[in-house]
């Protein structure tokens, strides 16, 4: 069973930054493509970010150049930087893990709030 558990949420202001993590357990971390969502109420989820195995990088048009993605292999952990916060930034932000199944963490909120 893959289990994965989100960290680092919660108020910042705009224009601030906030370090998400998600610790990987039961699993093969490092064969997995590893991605960041978002989901605010009433909206769908959505993509955010993703790295691959091999480090290759995807992210949303709207966090490109503001948010980085990353991972560390060693410690079974991916992490996302978020800088230059806005409020349509204001989400419950999930971690993926995907190779043949895809598997959830349960979320972190983040709230960018003056």
């Amino acid at each position: 069973q893959v289990q994965l558990v989100e960290s680092g949420g919660g108020l910042v202001q705009p224009g601030g930054s906030l370090r998400l993590s998600c610790a990987a357990s039961g699993t093969i971390f490092s064969i997995y493509t590893m991605g960041w969502y978002r989901q605010a109420p009433g909206k769908q989820r959505e993509l955010v970010a993703r790295i691959t195995s091999g480090g290759s990088t995807v992210y949303a048009d709207s966090v490109k150049g503001r948010f980085t993605i990353s991972r560390d292999n060693a410690k079974n952990t991916v992490y996302l930087q978020m800088s230059s916060l806005k409020p349509e930034d204001t989400a419950v932000y999930y971690c993926n893990a995907d190779r043949v199944a895809s598997f959830w963490g349960q979320g972190t909120q983040v709230t960018v709030s003056s």
